[in-house]
C-alpha cells in the first residue's frame, strides 16, 4: 500500500518493544513517521478483504463441499494405496476382487428378504370357490405370470379339498398345515402336497420366482386329487361297521 507523500515499510521493533509497528515514512525528513499498531492494522486489512468485491468469483458452498469431499477421497485413496502391496495397482486389484465376491454372493443368494415370523394365512378375506381359483390360475398362466398362477392353483387345491369335506373349512390355515392335513386323507399324495405347499411358500414369502414347470406340477396334482379317493381311517371304518351292525340288528 502507498499513501500520499509516503511509503509503507515494516520496521522491526526493538527487543523492548511490545509490538511490531508499521510506520509510514514521509518522503521528506521534516515530518515524523506515523506508527500504526499491529492489531488495528490487521483489523483494517481484514475489513478491507471482507468486502464483497473481493469475493465475487469465490466458489459457492456446494462447490466448496464437493471439493472438500474429493480432497478427503483422494487422501483416503493415497493412504490405502500406500498400505496396500503394489501401490495403486494392488489397491485396484483388491477392490476388483471385493466387487467380484459381492456380485457372486448377490447372484447366488438374491436380494435379501425378511421372512415373516409366522406363515400368513393361505386365503384372503374374500372367499372363492375352487373353480374361481382355477380360472384365476389359468388366466395368470396364459400371461406367463407364474408366481400368481402357482398361488391360485394351490388355493384351488385346498378349496377343492374343503368342498369335498376332506378338510375342515378353517380360516387362517397355512399351506403347510393344509398339506399335512390332506396327506392324512390322501396318503398317496402326501409328498406332492408338501412339495406344492413349499412352492407356494417360496413364491409368496420367500421372494423366489416360480417357473412354468412348477406351475404344471401343481396343476397336475390338482387334477389327480380330483380323481383320488380318500382313505378311510380305522376309527372311521369301525364307526361305519358299528353303524351297519346296528342297522342290521334293528332290521
Amino acid at each position: 500500500m502507498t499513501a500520499p507523500g509516503g511509503v509503507l515499510t515494516r520496521v522491526q521493533a526493538r527487543p523492548a518493544a511490545a509490538d511490531t509497528a508499521v510506520r509510514l515514512l514521509p518522503r521528506g525528513g521534516d515530518e515524523p513517521p506515523v506508527t500504526v499498531p499491529r492489531d488495528p492494522a490487521r483489523e483494517a486489512a481484514r475489513d478491507e478483504l471482507s468486502k464483497r468485491v473481493y469475493h465475487e468469483n469465490d466458489p459457492g458452498w456446494y462447490q466448496r463441499a464437493l471439493d472438500a469431499f474429493w480432497d478427503w477421497v483422494a487422501t483416503l485413496f493415497d493412504a490405502a494405496s500406500t498400505a496396500t502391496p503394489g501401490g495403486v495397482l494392488g489397491l485396484l486389484v483388491v477392490a476388483a476382487a471385493v466387487v467380484a465376491v459381492l456380485g457372486a454372493l448377490w447372484w447366488r443368494l438374491g436380494t435379501p428378504r425378511r421372512r415373516p415370523a409366522s406363515a400368513p394365512a393361505l386365503f384372503d378375506d374374500r372367499p372363492r370357490s375352487a373353480a374361481e381359483h382355477r380360472a384365476a390360475a389359468g388366466a395368470h398362466a396364459a400371461q406367463s405370470h407364474w408366481n400368481q398362477a402357482v398361488q391360485e392353483r394351490m388355493r384351488a387345491i385346498v378349496r377343492a379339498l374343503e368342498e369335498r369335506a376332506l378338510l375342515d373349512i378353517r380360516p387362517g390355515r397355512t399351506a403347510d398345515e393344509a398339506a399335512a392335513e390332506a396327506g392324512r386323507a390322501l396318503p398317496a399324495h402326501t409328498g406332492r402336497l408338501r412339495t406344492a405347499a413349499r412352492a407356494f411358500d417360496d413364491v409368496t414369502y420367500g421372494g423366489r420366482a416360480a417357473t412354468e414347470a412348477s406351475y404344471r406340477q401343481i396343476a397336475e396334482l390338482d387334477r389327480d386329487l380330483e380323481r383320488a379317493k380318500p382313505q378311510l381311517t380305522s376309527s372311521g371304518g369301525s364307526r361305519g361297521a358299528d353303524t351297519d351292525t346296528r342297522r342290521g340288528a334293528t332290521g
